[in-house]
């Protein structure tokens, strides 16, 4: 029986998965658009166009296909138009539905953009493509398995990097966040100390450091929120490890925090995500390493009772943590008053003598007006090299209006000249702000200078972990030692007060020879010249 096909009654159907089986399939408007020019061409009756984004590959998971099939069931169309067979189809159960209504007449044809299906034709080709439609799914699903184990076992997160990482596309490997590594390190630090709940930290990260979540295409740019703090401190990422279906794997990545410091963070958490209470709190844990296996140091306290005297005296040690699994670690503990000696020692090389820091405050600001004289020749030379590099730039413009060059050339020259300007700018801005800046700076120095040693003395926990930190950086525990890499300014206090020693007999003398040996040391202090 031969088929008017111009008297049926048609359906479109558009569909896209988001998943990976359709990656490479037209967009479902392009495909509504070159159905309806198919239609047209073939002055096919077109009497509803149903769209869907969803996977084809489990049967019962389109709700709109199943509106679509329920209605040609009832009569209410003939057939149906859409790209390829496999938007209608690509698990068993569906094409065995399409291929029995196409053989029983329920449904008269289906026409896709490259060829037609009549009842009549011969039922082994529907039946072959819709089976190999089947089977690319199958073999998709384990290819990407396969791939995703390849990739866990070379040490490498399958899928989006998590936050303070990013995805390096050219390789597919992860890579540094560099706006927001170092800050959620940071986090990391203020948890470790055992000091502070997850809440606390939210509270510094979005409102104190002005920490924003990378920004994408519809999301991101927002603070991190709580729940997702959470899971950043129970993420064994940070620590070099993959978590994957209950598995680990070793990564490749860059860690953020080490394993030891990653337990003590869960260990702090507890089975609910909160800081469990602490009986002793100690100022210095989690700031400082053990020299000799790498692990941090942590303290204790331990009673002794004196049977003779029938007391009990309690006593605070410092130590190294070894928990570094293989590595024997023989580094010895130090009492807590000697480290706190060591620290308070180093803090009185920063005392000023008497009379030194409000003499050198008054030459530094007095010299101000110097500063700002010659900041101001340096801002007019570097406006003159802004307006030359504008001047070009609008002139390039010109040259590719008039066609002078060609697009290539435009876009070298237009990249490095904004590139220049954006630089200039950056140096403009500066240079304003380097008077103001480099006394505030050395003024808060001295203050610090002045008063560390009795701040440290009287502190509480958070006053001392907050000196030490004032104090350097990277400390390091080494037969009882205490080693760390100084802050920039602390080294030029104490370079200057090493200066200022050697003239303590003149200073001692008259207020001339005085200010002439106060002078001397200025230089040391004063900002480096830009």
């Amino acid at each position: 029986m031969t088929t008017n096909i111009k008297e049926l009654r048609f359906f479109i159907y558009a569909r896209k998965s988001s998943e990976s089986e359709d990656r490479q399939i037209q967009s479902i408007d392009d495909q509504i658009k070159k159905l309806n020019e198919l239609a047209k061409a073939r002055k096919l009756n077109v009497i509803h166009i149903y769209q869907e984004a969803k996977s084809a590959k489990k049967p019962n998971n389109r709700p709109i296909f199943s509106e679509m099939m329920s209605r040609i069931a009832n009569g209410d169309a003939d057939g149906i138009i859409c790209w390829q067979n496999n938007r209608l189809s690509r698990n068993p159960k569906d094409s065995g539905d399409i291929q029995w209504m196409l053989q029983s007449g329920k449904i008269k044809c289906i026409q896709t953009y490259e060829r037609q299906y009549l009842p009549d034709d011969n039922a082994l080709l529907l039946s072959v493509e819709n089976g190999m439609s089947n089977q690319f799914i199958l073999d998709l699903s384990k290819n990407v398995k396969r791939g995703i184990q390849s990739k866990l076992e070379k040490g490498w997160r399958p899928g989006m990097a998590p936050i303070g990482y990013l995805n390096k596309l050219d390789d597919h490997t992860i890579i540094i966040d560099p706006e927001r590594f170092s800050l959620l390190r940071r986090a990391w630090d203020l948890m470790l100390t055992g000091n502070y709940t997850v809440p606390k930290i939210l509270e510094k990260l979005n409102n104190e450091w002005g920490f924003r979540t990378l920004k994408k295409r519809r999301i991101g740019n927002n603070p991190i929120s709580m729940s997702n703090l959470y899971l950043f401190f129970t993420n064994p990422f940070y620590a070099g490890l993959i978590k994957h279906k209950g598995q680990l794997y070793n990564g490749q990545h860059q860690t953020m925090i080490t394993l030891e410091e990653f337990d003590r963070v869960q260990m702090l958490l507890g089975s609910k995500g909160k800081p469990r209470p602490k009986t002793h709190l100690f100022p210095f844990s989690g700031m400082i390493r053990c020299s000799e296996c790498g692990c941090m140091v942590t303290a204790e306290t331990k009673t002794k009772i004196i049977k003779s005297l029938n007391v009990s005296r309690s006593y605070t040690y410092y130590h190294c943590t070894k928990q570094k699994v293989g590595v024997k670690c023989n580094q010895p503990s130090i009492n807590a008053d000697d480290l706190e000696k060591q620290i308070l020692g180093e803090l009185n090389k920063l005392e000023l003598m008497p009379g030194f820091k409000e003499w050198a405050l008054d030459a530094l600001k007095s010299s101000t007006d110097a500063e700002i004289e010659e900041r101001t020749k340096i801002a007019e030379m570097q406006q003159v090299s802004l307006n030359e590099k504008q001047r070009q730039l609008d002139n390039l413009t010109k040259m590719r209006i008039r066609e002078l060059i060609n697009d290539e050339e435009y876009a070298k020259e237009k990249n490095e000249l904004q590139n220049d300007i954006a630089r200039l700018r950056e140096n403009v801005k500066k240079t304003e702000l380097r008077a103001d800046t480099w006394l505030d700076m050395t003024e808060k120095a001295f203050n610090f200078a002045s008063n560390a040693s009795k701040a440290f003395e009287v502190g509480d926990v958070n006053a001392k972990k907050e000196i030490l930190r004032t104090l350097g950086s990277e400390f390091i525990l080494t037969n009882k030692t205490l080693h760390f890499k100084q802050n920039e300014w602390i080294k030029i206090i104490n370079d200057g007060n090493a200066e200022i020693r050697t003239l303590e007999p003149v200073i001692i003398g008259l207020d001339k020879r005085k200010t002439d040996a106060f002078a001397s040391v200025f230089p040391v202090w004063h900002p480096v010249r830009v």
